[in-house]
């Protein structure tokens, strides 16, 4: 069989097999892609257990280097680093308990950076054992949230966190490959 035949036989197998979605999730190019801020994850601790709190910071250290790289990786978004703005959301910080409950914050943040999207993470800690991980997305030329997405976590291990970011986003993932406007 020659290799023209061989790669019509192959391309067509691949089609009637479904291998085509997989390529489909493949990452876009990131001209295409709308920029992103990723702000630090926030903590919502009704326990407070002063136990777990050095592992808490790491776990926050760790999820936002984890979110970020797996939206990059991804392809859903052109992620752009939010630390010139670092003054500015210690500034902010100071005035409001919470970034995902403050729009003009993730406006003032996005504007300074000049991105289209400013993503606010959270974690709602209920207790040791019931968590969850959840994000926000603000529109900065829209000035509103378009999209809110929250995943549930079991343990507070570092496990947990890691199933908990990497779901969240393969999920986005996912969704974007049957509906491109998902999560834009």
């Amino acid at each position: 069989m020659n290799t023209r035949r061989s790669m019509v036989l192959g391309s067509t197998a691949a089609a009637v097999l479904g291998w085509p979605h997989a390529f489909a999730q493949a990452p876009a190019p990131v001209a295409g892609l709308r920029s992103i801020a990723v702000l630090q994850i926030e903590l919502l601790d009704d326990q407070n257990n002063p136990a777990t709190k050095a592992a808490q910071e790491i776990r926050l250290r760790d999820g936002l280097v984890q979110l970020r790289e797996e939206l990059r990786a991804r392809g859903l978004y052109r992620v752009v680093d939010a630390g010139p703005t670092q003054a500015l959301q210690e500034h902010l910080r100071a005035q409001q308990e919470f970034f995902y409950r403050c729009d003009d914050c993730a406006a003032q943040v996005g504007q300074q950076l000049g991105v289209d999207l400013v993503m606010t993470p959270w974690v709602q800690k209920v207790s040791e054992l019931i968590l969850n991980f959840n994000v926000q997305i603000f529109d900065v030329p829209a000035g509103k949230v378009i999209f809110s997405k929250s995943v549930d976590m079991r343990g507070n291990a570092d496990e947990s966190w890691t199933r908990a970011v990497r779901y969240l986003v393969r999920d986005m993932a996912e969704k974007r490959s049957n509906n491109p406007g998902y999560g834009q």
